[in-house]
């Protein structure tokens, strides 16, 4: 059957050159005709009527020189379709019986010409969509082939982040915010759906479209405070909350890009306003440590 496509691609293909050669070969008829007109047309005018016969004569030129042109136009072209099939284009196309997958999946091959292969090769398709696509071929030659596809995914579905992102994702939001995890997967070469690099945004729809537990929420489980919580348990105002943390004697994590904290309870022994006033008796490291890169304050 393949030997009989290739051998009816390059009949087609002749058929085609013999079409265009008929074309060309009507131009030049054409172009014969009216120089043979206007030749006619300046023999019968009055030789005494001298502006009639300048105008006939420039005619008759225009008309010769369009012949001369439409004739070298159609030599030329005849010369380039005889050399379209030389022995070794045939010897390509009668490859096609052993060869017709190489060619098929050859990305020089153009699109059109698929198409062109696809009618040679086939009858009709059949196609039936339910759960699955069903599609019945059948060939030139009589055979007949079903083949049972998958439905094509939606705009949406080809746009969906991996599950494996999405699980990495959920692990890193138990330590990092939006930016920071954006961060980690865009060192690791990781993209969206889309193929497009992480942002903050994308992270914080990826945690609310697949319903992710927000990093407040893994925190606050763990038994941390917010601010107010952690003034009210030390007796305290929220700015000298925020100034223990600055000096190591609270810690701190931010749960958000904004640099917003929550806290965990000092214990048995929480710090006292005394620690705050004079770091350097009790805590002399942490308070030579505290310098311009310390984190700014966490708002509430």
């Amino acid at each position: 059957m393949t030997l009989d496509v290739a051998l009816t691609v390059q009949l087609e293909l002749q058929s085609r050159l013999e079409q265009a050669d008929r074309l060309r070969q009507k131009q030049v008829k054409r172009a014969r005709y009216e120089a043979d007109l206007a030749q006619r047309r300046y023999m019968k005018v009055d030789p005494d009527h001298r502006l009639v016969a300048d105008t006939l004569e420039a005619d008759w030129n225009y008309k010769l020189r369009a012949l001369t042109e439409a004739e070298q136009e159609y030599a030329r072209r005849r010369e380039q379709d005889r050399q379209v099939l030389n022995n070794e284009q045939r010897r390509a196309i009668l490859s096609l019986a052993s060869d017709f997958p190489r060619l098929w999946r050859d990305p020089n091959t153009p699109d059109r010409e698929r198409k062109r292969m696809v009618r040679l090769l086939l009858e009709d398709v059949t196609l039936i969509r339910d759960e699955e696509i069903t599609a019945q071929v059948r060939f030139k030659g009589g055979a007949t082939r079903t083949l049972r596809l998958p439905l094509p995914l939606n705009a949406w579905q080809m746009r969906t982040t991996s599950s494996e992102v999405v699980a990495e994702v959920d692990r890193l939001l138990n330590e990092h915010t939006y930016s920071e995890i954006a961060s980690f997967l865009n060192e690791r070469g990781l993209h969206s759906g889309e193929g497009l690099p992480f942002c903050a945004r994308s992270i914080a729809r990826i945690q609310r479209c697949y319903r992710l537990r927000s990093r407040y929420d893994r925190l606050r489980a763990k038994g941390l405070l917010t601010l107010p919580e952690m003034a009210a348990a030390l007796g305290t105002s929220k700015d000298q909350v925020k100034i223990w943390r600055r000096h190591g004697l609270l810690r701190g994590h931010a749960y958000n890009d904004k640099n917003e904290c929550l806290f965990e309870h000092g214990g048995d022994n929480p710090p006292g306003k005394a620690q705050a006033d004079k770091p350097s008796r009790r805590r002399p490291a942490e308070a030579l440590a505290i310098d311009s890169t310390q984190e700014v304050q966490c708002e509430t």
